[in-house]
């Protein structure tokens, strides 16, 4: 498939048939998604994939039985695989503490990055992900963890340094109910591109 038109059959789909993926494929799917921008290649983000059990797992530590028989979008919960698309801060300041990368100044803690670029990359890497489902005819939903990251990162004993950036729904997709962000609409191209005028002539 042709870039544009991924971009434009991109969406979020929240109905998956439970048929698995061929982890082969999806293998594929992530090598190809971190071929992404990274800040002096420091190359911080990971991938947790969640299978089988441990899908119902990572639902029972974010959507547990009490909020469940009222959640809107009951068949997100079949999606076959959730990829926790992780990055790791410290990656970046050891790497921007190296001798080519010193003087910025960036490699002294992570407070020191104006914009902690360790998001903006796993942001580019996830996007990746959903352009490539698109391709491959799937379905994916990207979703925080919010408040459920630390239960979420303990239960699946991610290493203390790493943060979940996205939790990503992948599988083949049904006809589903878009969600209720669907309906607003883009703003006009031209009141979100700043042109600043030309210098004056001296």
């Amino acid at each position: 498939m042709e870039l544009v038109a991924a971009l434009r059959r991109r969406r979020m789909v929240r109905a998956f048939a439970p048929d698995p993926i061929d982890p082969d494929l999806i293998d594929h799917l992530l090598d190809l998604s971190r071929r992404a921008p990274s800040a002096g290649n420091s190359q911080g983000v990971s991938f947790v994939v969640l299978e089988g059990s441990a899908t119902a797992q990572y639902w029972d530590i974010t959507l547990p039985a009490e909020r469940r028989a009222s959640f809107r979008w009951q068949q997100l919960l079949d999606a076959p695989v959730i990829v926790l698309v992780c990055t790791n801060p410290t990656r970046y300041v050891e790497r921007y503490a190296e001798a080519d990368k010193a003087k910025t100044g960036l490699g002294e803690a992570a407070d020191c990055w104006p914009v902690p670029y360790w998001w903006v990359d796993a942001g580019a890497v996830a996007q990746n992900l959903l352009l490539l489902a698109v391709d491959q005819q799937l379905g994916a939903c990207l979703f925080g963890p919010f408040d459920h990251e630390p239960a979420v990162a303990k239960h699946f004993r991610l290493p203390s340094q790493q943060r979940i950036v996205a939790s990503i729904a992948l599988g083949h997709p049904l006809v589903d109910e878009p969600g209720r962000s669907a309906t607003r609409d883009r703003p006009p191209i031209g009141e979100i591109i700043l042109r600043p005028p030309p210098d004056p002539p001296h």
